[in-house]
């Protein structure tokens, strides 16, 4: 696999539009902390981390759905850096996703964090997904 973190959004993506309530994804440093990020904004109920059968464990993520109109609280992931063609940003020209209401994952020197967290440190770095 070239690209693992867009096999995690696919993954993700592919649960919400056959209405599961959770879903498995394999585990790394990255995804567990793209997973932390999406629990902190509230676009997931809850996550657990397993270590089990595969070496690197596995991440359980509990999506959150509305209760009353059933619709996901993620309306969109969208990957942004490829493997082939990495995007990268400075603090003075952080992305805003959806005019503030979304969010942009990104890796910087500091871990991964939001943009909003980014831009309030004045850092830059690699814009990984967007999440709305």
């Amino acid at each position: 696999m070239t690209d693992p973190i867009a096999d995690y959004l696919t993954r993700l993506r592919n649960a919400i539009l056959a209405g599961h309530r959770v879903v498995e994804v394999p585990s790394s440093k990255m995804k567990r902390e793209i997973t932390k990020i999406l629990f902190e904004q509230g676009y997931i109920l809850n996550y657990k981390f397993e270590e089990g059968n595969t070496p690197q464990g596995t991440i359980k993520i509990a999506l959150k759905y509305d209760p009353v109109d059933k619709v996901c609280a993620i309306k969109n992931l969208h990957r942004i850096s490829r493997p082939g063609l990495r995007q990268y940003t400075g603090y003075k020209e952080m992305p805003r996703v959806l005019n503030g209401l979304g969010i942009a994952i990104l890796s910087t020197s500091q871990g991964v964090m939001t943009n909003k967290e980014a831009s309030e440190r004045k850092i830059g770095g690699e814009v990984l997904c967007y999440v709305y």
